[in-house]
């Protein structure tokens, strides 16, 4: 019996979709080439984040935000969920102005945010260099280990029982009816959802999707020795650059008492091996606001890569004509979510919200508008010709 909904991906943002689709009372089957909870989902670091570089980024994760919080409690230990807070760090009297300019933006909405002086913020993070000027603390944001999260929602959640997952299954085309595996394998579905990251890209070469590749570090166990997901204010001024290679302090406490070092972008590149300049240049960061950071063990470094789009929003909605390969009078069942950049951990709950909400023909708890595919499809259409 065909599924009503067939998901390419199964990281967490396909699983997401596949949760809140089955919800829905739909037959979902979840496609992956490789594992569940892979691919982006596996390199990433599982940050739950508000984030307000743009109105449409900020009622996302908020809303996203939200939905983790109310989830917390049914997920399981080894799901590694902490309401940790995030500490954006000023290092110095500009960024000091910009916590406080973010302080007022969030208090306006109504996101719980403390502003803390260099002394409260020597208080509550000792192990920070003490010429820090100051902070902003976001008190309900989280952390969680995203590749067993995406398995709790795929095989444990209260709607598992709608769902099914292939591994091993690699997707060749998005036809009219479904799709058809590498195999030779024709699959038929009412609806086909694209959501794996960058190899969407392969199925739909219209995509305006472009890798970024970033670098992570783990250390040994050393307990206490932070512990709020640390960023430096300096972030939100690299996370969007469009070319060469930038570096951010970006740091996480684990469960497991280790640290969870970040971060790194790069444009140039599709090579997924470790860069040891890139690395170093990212760890010498990371050491101006942990000084003890040189002491400590290292116990394994990796890469990855995030999907982004031109705009820094996901595109979540019907495909249209991002998928021409499609027969034009059925392209509106190709449904896309990707494109989350380095926001998929934390937008992935209400992605599946807003594509539910757009594929049921219901009222979404949030617009939708801003992220819709449709907003590339002019540029698509004038590149094609």
């Amino acid at each position: 019996m065909s599924p009503d909904a067939l998901i390419i991906g199964a990281g967490i943002v396909g699983a997401a979709c596949a949760a809140e689709l089955a919800a829905l009372g739909m037959r979902v089957e979840v496609l992956d080439a490789q594992r569940i909870g892979g691919g982006a989902t596996a390199a990433g670091m599982g940050h739950i984040v508000v984030m307000n570089d743009s109105p449409a980024e900020f009622a996302l994760s908020r809303y996203s935000r939200e939905l983790w919080l109310e989830l917390a409690p049914q997920l399981r230990a080894r799901d590694a969920f902490a309401r940790c807070g995030t500490l954006w760090v000023a290092a110095d009297d500009e960024e000091w102005q910009a916590a406080r300019a973010m302080h007022a933006a969030f208090a306006a909405q109504g996101v719980a945010a403390q502003l803390l002086d260099a002394a409260e913020l020597r208080a509550c993070e000792p192990a920070l260099a003490e010429s820090m000027a100051g902070g902003l603390r976001i008190e309900h944001d989280s952390i969680v280990y995203a590749p067993t999260a995406a398995e709790w929602l795929l095989t444990q959640s209260p709607r598992a029982a709608n769902i099914s997952v292939r591994l091993g299954a690699t997707v060749a085309s998005i036809g009219p009816d479904g799709v058809t595996l590498a195999s030779g394998e024709p699959i038929r579905a009412a609806h086909v959802i694209v959501a794996n990251g960058l190899g969407a890209a392969q199925l739909l070469p219209s995509l305006p999707l472009q890798p970024k590749k970033g670098h992570l570090l783990i250390t040994d166990r050393y307990p206490g020795l932070i512990r709020h997901q640390l960023l430096e204010l300096g972030y939100i001024k690299s996370a969007h650059h469009a070319t060469g290679t930038s570096v951010a302090f970006n740091a996480q406490p684990r469960p497991t008492g280790q640290l969870l070092i970040g971060s790194s972008r790069q444009f140039d590149t599709t090579d997924p091996a470790v860069e040891m300049p890139v690395l170093a240049q990212m760890l010498q960061r990371a050491a101006q606001y942990l000084p003890a950071l040189p002491t400590l063990s290292g116990i394994r470094a990796w890469t990855g890569f995030r999907a982004a789009s031109p705009d820094g929003l996901p595109l979540i909605g019907p495909a249209g004509e991002l998928a021409p390969d499609v027969d034009s009078g059925s392209a509106s069942r190709v449904w896309l979510a990707v494109g989350h950049e380095g926001l998929g951990v934390t937008t992935s709950l209400a992605t599946a919200k807003l594509l539910a909400a757009q594929i049921a023909g219901r009222a979404a708890p949030i617009p939708f508008e801003p992220y819709l595919p449709v907003r590339f499809a002019e540029q698509v259409t004038h590149d094609r010709h």
